[in-house]
């Protein structure tokens, strides 16, 4: 049989990943670990089968690519401008802390000043597949605590966007620079001119694509194709990449952050989140896997010490700085805590970051492992670190001025409702089904963990419980066993599948309505225990059929 390099890359890629994440979430650490841990088991410094390293790093590109694009979809002015007094300067200030502390230990071990600059860099900026998902457990994303991490995520990303672009410009004049006298003039043309390339690229998306990309996307809404929706969006996302660093020189990662923010400005941006999803999370696990085929764990025994004062920036000296900054604006303990915790750890733009130092020979291969092994050490304590010093009791969101007087449940104390409904999902569909509800003086409760959505109800009087459904913790906090009815609204029939399965398990004689696109979903639901499924495009149909046989009759 002919052997495919690529196939058994992708292949041995993703299923090591996925026994070793599953491994992971059955251990409560971040599935981040058993994907880098994949790509150990795979790489060169380990026994056993060896992928291939070239084509990990081209698979890795694209998964790059797709997770600046996702980073862009949910990237948002607004919340930003919300806690912009404290998020830049925070954030700034702490990248320029951990950069200094860097460099600090590079001096000591023996590298330039540039070196240090890029492993420096590299430990200053969180992950953020890591920060979202421990405020999305902690329930603390709608929060004044989460709003300010995110910013302060948001403007860490913006800088390390930045640094993409600059690097490679110092890095191709530094070697001249260093062999004669008055060359930093040259280095300041060059940065100069990419600032200006990349100026000129962020002009034109935003006088041109921030018109052409939603149009685009809505014409394609239009066909009513969703195979051609979901191909477009991956379309723009690496065709603006690819055109961005062909035409304008930038990174890849600066084209497909753009490409996702013009995208965000459209109301289908929330459809084109949910469509490329899948392919961005495949992708996103092959460039953890790859980066995991970098890591020497020999690391851990020949430079121990070292390890350890790059943790101890990580966990350390980023928290400590953070905590000042946050407590210097006059914000409490708590939050200041809460910062630190969500700070302490390293993740995607490192990876990045340091990849490119040693591809452009800026600093030395030792500088990339010890990177890795920070971030897989520090992704595995970040939990523990919240859980030592962040209660894990946020606080609820403040409620509009104008809102009714109905309660927001945020930190999970079960509802005071009995004979209630339970509406899971606000979406169009929920909506609807709230509308009606109220319509009839129903009491009912919404279970949602998107906020604009949530919010919409909240306006609309609801009672809201904040997190997903299928989380046991948010199922018991809605009163199961004294409710009347349950409608699942959401459209995902994997995690709708699992709300009804806790549901009958919790009051089998609660009433369930749920939803479905297809007769799989409708039988997966029914064995489930879903009383009554509705397939919406049978309903549709149905309701043509009245309509034209009434009036036929009329």
């Amino acid at each position: 049989m002919h052997h495919s390099p690529l196939i058994a890359t992708i292949v041995a890629g993703l299923v090591l990943a996925f026994v070793l994440g599953a491994l992971a979430h059955r251990l409560r650490v971040s599935p981040l670990i058993g994907y880098l841990l994949a790509g150990v088991a795979v790489g060169p410094f380990t026994p056993g089968f060896v992928a291939d390293q070239s084509l990990a790093n081209e698979l890795a590109e694209i998964g790059v690519i797709l997770l600046m694009f996702g980073v862009g979809l949910h990237f948002s002015l607004k919340d930003l401008l919300s806690v912009k007094a404290i998020a830049v300067p925070g954030a700034l200030v702490q990248i320029a802390a951990a950069t200094l502390l860097g460099m600090g230990l590079a001096a000591l071990l023996g590298w330039t000043p540039m070196a240090g600059f890029v492993f420096g860099l590299a430990l200053s900026v969180a992950s953020t597949v890591v920060l979202l998902r421990a405020l999305q457990e902690r329930r603390l994303m709608d929060t004044q605590d989460g709003r300010i991490a995110v910013g302060w995520l948001i403007v860490e990303d913006l800088a390390m966007v930045l640094a993409l672009v600059l690097i490679p410009a110092i890095a191709g004049v530094a070697d001249s620079a260093a062999e004669a006298d008055g060359q930093g003039a040259g280095i300041g043309g060059v940065v100069l001119l990419a600032m200006g390339k990349a100026v000129a690229f962020v002009a034109f998306m935003l006088l041109v694509g921030r018109r052409v990309i939603p149009a685009l996307l809505h014409w394609v809404a239009q066909t009513g194709s969703r195979e051609l929706f979901s191909l477009s969006v991956l379309a723009i996302a690496l065709g603006v990449a690819f055109g961005a660093a062909m035409l304008f020189g930038v990174s890849f990662a600066l084209g497909a952050f753009f490409a996702g923010m013009m995208l965000n400005e459209s109301p289908l941006s929330q459809r084109a989140a949910e469509e490329s999803l899948p392919l961005r999370d495949a992708f996103a696990v092959l460039f953890f896997v790859s980066v995991g085929m970098l890591f020497n764990p020999h690391i851990l025994l020949t430079a121990p010490l070292e390890l350890a004062a790059t943790l101890g920036i990580i966990l350390l000296g980023k928290s400590v700085a953070a905590f000042l900054i946050v407590r210097a604006f006059g914000y409490p303990n708590r939050t200041a805590l809460t910062i630190s915790a969500s700070l302490a750890q390293i993740g995607e733009f490192s990876f990045i970051l340091i990849g490119l130092g040693v591809s452009l020979n800026l600093l030395p291969q030792k500088g990339q492992d010890l990177v890795l092994a920070g971030a897989i050490l520090s992704i595995l304590l970040n939990p523990l670190l919240f859980k030592l010093f962040v209660p894990n009791r946020p606080e609820t969101l403040p409620k509009p001025a104008d809102a009714p007087s109905k309660p927001l449940v945020g930190d999970l104390h079960p509802t005071s409702l009995h004979n209630h409904s339970i509406l899971v999902g606000y979406g169009r569909v929920g909506s609807m089904v709230g509308a009606g509800l109220r319509l009839a003086g129903e009491p009912f409760l919404v279970i949602e963990d998107r906020k604009l959505p949530a919010a919409a109800a909240l306006a609309d009087g609801a009672e809201i419980i904040s997190g997903n459904a299928a989380d046991p913790k948010v199922l018991r906090a809605a009163n199961l066993v004294a409710a009347r009815r349950l409608f699942v609204a959401i459209p995902q029939s994997f995690e709708a599948g699992q709300v009804v399965s806790q549901a009958v398990a919790a009051n089998p004689d609660l009433r369930i309505v749920a939803r479905a696109h297809s007769d799989a979903e409708v039988a997966h639901l029914r064995k489930c225990g879903a009383s009554t499924i509705i397939m919406g495009e049978r309903e549709i149909a149905r309701g043509m059929l009245d309509i034209a046989f009434e009036r036929r009759h009329a």
